[in-house]
């Protein structure tokens, strides 16, 4: 999973049951438009999120109508999923950064001791 989705589904999860529209996506995660809505179009295709046109008229409102995107329960249950794996591995790659395994009867450069 890219960083970029990782960034796109905490703001999803933050308030899984909230919609949020795209530029709002794009501000909560400092992404671009060019970044966010394909991740968005690829979590929508594989069913973490529905979404929908808001019912307004642009004219009265003075901007266009904007899409929204929710998690399904499904996507949110994936989204929570997927992250705890992001976070268990991150602390992994962590951990061996900080206690870096030598193995026996080697130097640190690769010798025998």
């Amino acid at each position: 999973m890219t960083t970029t989705t990782v960034l796109v589904l905490h703001a999803l999860v933050e308030a899984p049951e909230t919609e949020r529209y795209g530029l709002e996506v794009m501000a909560m995660t400092a992404l671009p438009s060019g970044t966010v809505f394909p991740i968005l179009a690829r979590l929508e295709g594989l069913e973490w999120l529905e979404s929908g046109w808001e019912d307004i008229d642009p004219s009265v409102a003075g901007r266009p109508r904007r899409r929204y995107y929710r998690l399904t329960h499904e996507g949110s249950q994936a989204a929570d999923a997927a992250l705890a794996r992001v976070r268990e591995e991150r602390l992994r790659r962590t951990s061996r950064l900080r206690h870096p395994s030598v193995a026996p009867g080697r130097g640190l450069a690769g010798g025998v001791a």
